[in-house]
């Protein structure tokens, strides 16, 4: 039997999830469900339905992991302990100083309705966190760093457009290089915010706007943009398309330590992903977690989880004879 999958709004990161449960013979896309007007929506997948995000409540038996695919800013925090009353749910909420928030609010809510919820699915939050944590049990002694990039921030890109004059824009978060260096030669260097990453943006602007005033918001930006050594580039439309239309991430979780009686032996773990296309990729962990939710909710567990709480088998479509003969 097919583990049934919907998918809760269908930006780049829900056709990420259709695609990816194509690569899955053990799932079947259910259904996908927007804001808008159902019949203007047109999905990659022949036969299935798609429908509005209320008529969700009327479809439980349908569908066994309900993705859900929207914002972290807004989205999530409403819609994951809704739809975690009806459905086994997985959601990709990165905002990492809310998640204990977002952890609360969802667990009391699954374990009412008896449900698998579980939050923060992705790179990082997720397979980062993972890397983060075996590392710093392994090498207590010492220390962990975390680079995002070279990619595209989508967050930031978002807030340059919001800024009076900017027709559109890209922005790339980008790894200081010899900050890395510094990290991956033992040292345990103290580094603040400014010294491990830069930022470089590519503006459209309106015609006759003020370019000077816009570079200065954009790299006086609090929260954005204040911390960091920022770059502005103004180019056309055009070239925008032309040169920055994909989305693609990546980075490393690098921990630092020593072992022995004297700490005398360094020792450098270092995860690192290089990614084409960052929904894409975040899709695909997101929908090995779906099998996970579902499993463990079939063996009766609810509330919620985070990537802590999930064997690592239960991700894979294999048997655990399998995976013990072909992996271990």
């Amino acid at each position: 039997m097919s583990i049934r999958i919907g998918i809760f709004g269908y930006g780049n990161l829900g056709r990420g999830v259709e695609a990816a449960i194509r690569q899955n013979d053990d799932m079947e896309l259910a259904a996908v469900f927007t804001r808008r007007d159902p019949a203007t929506v047109k999905i990659a997948t022949e036969g299935v339905k798609v429908c509005h995000t209320d008529d969700a409540k009327n479809m439980i038996n349908d569908i066994d992991v309900m993705i859900l695919c929207g914002g972290s800013a807004t989205d999530l925090p409403i819609q994951t302990p809704e739809l975690a009353k009806l459905f086994n749910v997985v959601d990709s909420f990165d905002t990492h100083a809310r998640i204990p928030e977002h952890f609360a609010n969802v667990d009391s809510v699954a374990k009412q309705s008896g449900r698998v919820a579980l939050i923060s699915v992705g790179w990082d939050p997720g397979l980062f966190s993972l890397n983060r944590l075996y590392a710093s049990a392994i090498l207590p002694e010492g220390n962990s760093y975390t680079f995002w990039g070279k990619g595209v921030s989508q967050g930031h890109s978002d807030a340059i457009r919001r800024v009076e004059g900017v027709l559109d824009g890209k922005q790339y978060t980008i790894p200081v290089e010899s900050a890395l260096d510094a990290v991956r030669s033992g040292t345990n260097p103290e580094l603040t915010t400014r010294q491990k990453h830069i930022r470089e943006c590519f503006v459209v602007a309106e015609e006759g706007a003020d370019l000077a005033r816009i570079e200065n918001e954009i790299k006086n930006m609090p929260n954005y943009f204040a911390d960091y050594d920022t770059t502005v580039h103004f180019i056309t439309a055009e070239e925008l398309k032309r040169d920055h239309s994909g989305i693609p991430h990546g980075g490393f979780v690098i921990r630092s330590g020593k072992t022995g009686l004297n700490s005398e032996h360094n020792h450098i773990i270092e995860y690192s992903l290089k990614l084409d296309s960052n929904p894409e990729f975040t899709a695909s962990v997101i929908v090995a977690y779906a099998r996970a939710a579902y499993r463990l909710n079939k063996e009766g567990q609810c509330g919620c989880k985070t990537v802590f709480d999930v064997p690592p088998a239960y991700l894979s479509i294999k048997s655990a004879e399998e995976l013990r003969k072909e992996m271990l």
